[in-house]
């Protein structure tokens, strides 16, 4: 029987630095969080030394081969590591769970399309004007049907940046969108949306090109889609340019996500003429998954993996495609009439406002 890997005594030395910065963290996020005003500095200090050790766990892992000591070692801190990220996730501010939707590691909707929709083949053009990179179309496959997705598309690096317009979409986005929201109407085609938004691109061709009534025309047409509409808020849900893709059956967030009428740095801006002030604004505007949930606008929480999407995104995407799959299944059930009487009901009901008599 073969001898185990023998590591290196700078290699024995790291494994037990490994250990001690474990505890370090451990330490450092514990005093961050006690009481009832919480460090979050040293808090979001605990979650960069988290991703520094999984870096170095990772380095390790591949030097280890069979050392079952040393790898019996390098699990155990990667269960400390996966357990202190969830504790993290569940005591996030909204303005961290902000800064989480817009990480720039964080699988965008073609991510999503490459893991759940084979078959996936790409609609361009509004007929109208030109193409728009920023909003991704087209027909696919998903778990033994065909659907229609679209989503909005930011890039990795400055090239895909400035080719996808930073994921802020044109008029003519959101007319392509459209028109390939009308064929999948046409064949009987669900409609699935990733929505990844900061909002509408607000430039002067932009808006000399009809962006409001794009919008408002998708608004409109959305409402009387005769086919299931799920849409998927994967980051960022931003103003109008997000609901342009929204006004569906069911609306549902990742747990790392926002969707808000306004920024929270675009608040603060107004409300106090200081954008520092957007963990404030974060708070007040209740942009979180959860926040949407209990007002109603949100239909369900996707789980997200430990620390956030951006850590897994295999994960990330068989959690998105099992609640589909169950939201779809539920919604091919119910007659069109009654499928579109119920999406105008959903959002009918939204922020209702009584005066009580004699109050």
């Amino acid at each position: 029987m073969p001898d185990e890997t023998q590591l290196t005594p700078a290699q024995s030395a790291m494994l037990s630095a490994l250990d001690f910065w474990m505890y370090a963290a451990e330490a450092v996020y514990w005093a961050a969080t006690k009481g009832n005003d919480p460090n979050m500095e040293a808090a979001s200090k605990a979650q960069e030394e988290l991703l520094h050790i999984e870096q170095q766990i990772q380095q390790l892992q591949g030097v280890a081969g069979d050392n079952q000591a040393a790898q019996k070692q390098l699990q155990g801190l990667r269960e400390r590591v996966e357990s202190l990220r969830r504790q993290m996730s569940g005591q996030l501010t909204p303005w961290e769970r902000t800064e989480l939707a817009r990480h720039p590691n964080r699988p965008y909707p073609l991510d999503y399309i490459e893991r759940i929709f084979p078959d996936f083949s790409e609609i361009h053009g509004d007929r109208a004007f030109g193409d728009d990179a920023a909003m991704v179309c087209g027909m696919a496959r998903f778990r033994g049907r065909e659907v229609l997705v679209l989503g909005t598309q930011k890039g990795r690096d400055t090239k895909q940046r400035v080719h996808r317009n930073f994921g802020q979409p044109n008029p003519e986005g959101y007319r392509k969108a459209l028109r390939a929201m009308k064929f999948a109407e046409k064949w009987g085609r669900p409609v699935i949306s990733l929505i990844d938004v900061v909002g509408a691109y607000p430039g002067l061709g932009a808006e000399e090109r009809g962006q409001a009534e794009a919008i408002a025309h998708n608004l409109r047409e959305m409402a009387r889609l005769q086919v299931p509409f799920i849409a998927v808020i994967t980051g960022e849900g931003g103003s109008g340019g997000a609901l342009a893709i929204a006004v569906a059956d069911r609306v549902l967030m990742l747990e790392n996500t926002i969707y808000s009428v306004i920024s929270p740095e675009g608040c603060a801006s107004i409300m106090w003429r200081d954008s520092s002030k957007k963990d404030i604004a974060a708070a007040a505007l209740r942009i979180t998954a959860t926040d949407n949930l209990e007002l109603g606008i949100c239909d369900e929480v996707i789980p997200e993996p430990a620390g956030g999407a951006q850590h897994d995104y295999d994960a990330a995407a068989n959690a998105v495609a099992d609640v589909l799959d169950k939201q779809l299944s539920e919604l091919e059930k119910l007659p069109t009439a009654e499928l579109l009487n119920a999406r105008y009901n959903k959002f009918r009901k939204m922020a209702q406002y009584f005066d009580v008599k004699g109050a």
